[in-house]
């Protein structure tokens, strides 16, 4: 007897989408603002390098869009096409992200040695040193935003994006390093703190890319299932859990649970116990929006006992189920 129960579009789930909508939208606006003030900054110094940095600003603004994209998507009803809803653009929108956090690397280690081999005067130093704390705190705004937002409601591409939006924070901490090298008289130190920015992408890049890309291989924290199984155990009517399989879309957990029951229960007192157990998992399982609940007799419990060997029906070829 399979209980199968669907529960993507309840308040919960659409309070995770309202909220990491809202913190898209915010941090949205806080880069722009941030890029613009530095846009100002970069007319009156006259600085590439700042106007390297402002430019990759107005860029992560905009990286921004296909997440707000996503989120929407997230909250639309499931489609005879898209049964399970399209929460998965939410994790190729992170894939997106690790891409773009991984391409700064390339151009910010790109740009430093090029600096490094020729380097180049810098105007206007309190100017560009002002600019680069606010495009710092604009970016370590954003990126504490949406990081604490993602790992609320459990979103990979937002925690993503925050790592994003923190190491563009990094990238003008180091545009000021280098002016403050220069001050001193070390016109060397602007490249070699790019460089030293440069392995702090890396890694930043390496930490967000294995988490997004884990949730798209349908991988999760085995403690999620040790949870699962530590809890329908405890309920009443449950004499034992065989098969627990879980996967992420997007921000929202979906789980298939196999339990057996006393093989002298009616269909209906079976479906009963099913009910409690997904009631149970909703209430105590941070994220998870639906579940599948599959009940066997005592004396049938597992997968073991549902499988078919080789055989022939009919006239047709032996085939294996």
């Amino acid at each position: 007897m399979i209980c199968h129960y669907e529960d993507i579009h309840t308040q919960q789930s659409l309070l995770a989408d309202q909220r990491g909508k809202w913190a898209i939208q915010w941090s949205f606006v806080a880069l722009l603002v941030t890029a613009v003030l530095q846009a100002i900054m970069v007319k009156i110094s006259g600085s590439s390098a700042l106007l390297a940095d402002t430019i990759h600003n107005f860029g992560d603004a905009a990286t921004a869009i296909p997440l707000w994209l996503a989120f929407s998507l997230a909250a639309m009803t499931p489609t005879d096409r898209f049964t399970y809803g399209f929460g998965r653009v939410e994790d190729l929108v992170g894939v997106v992200i690790v891409a773009v956090i991984a391409l700064s690397a390339v151009v910010a280690g790109a740009q430093s040695l090029m600096h490094l081999v020729h380097p180049h005067p810098i105007e206007h130093l309190w100017v560009v040193m002002i600019a680069s704390v606010i495009g710092f705190l604009g970016n370590e705004a954003v990126a504490r935003l949406r990081i604490n937002v993602g790992t609320e409601i459990g979103s990979a591409a937002l925690v993503a994006d925050g790592h994003h939006a923190r190491v563009d924070g990094l990238t003008s901490l180091a545009v000021m390093g280098g002016v403050i090298g220069v001050w001193f008289g070390y016109p060397m130190a602007d490249p070699l703190i790019g460089l030293f920015i440069t392995l702090i992408i890396v890694r930043i890049a390496w930490t967000s890319g294995r988490g997004v890309f884990i949730r798209l291989l349908d991988g999760v924290d085995p403690g999620i299932l040790d949870q699962i199984k530590r809890s329908v155990r405890e309920h009443p009517g449950v004499l034992d859990v065989s098969e627990v399989r879980v996967r992420w879309l997007g921000h929202r957990l979906h789980a298939e649970v196999s339990v057996a029951v006393d093989r002298v229960l009616t269909v209906e007192a079976g479906h009963e116990v099913a009910m409690g157990v997904r009631h149970r998992l909703l209430h105590e399982l941070r994220h998870l929006s639906n579940v599948t609940i599959h009940v066997d007799p005592s004396s049938a419990s597992g997968e073991a006992h549902h499988r078919l060997t080789d055989h022939n029906d009919r006239d047709l070829p032996a085939h294996s189920h």
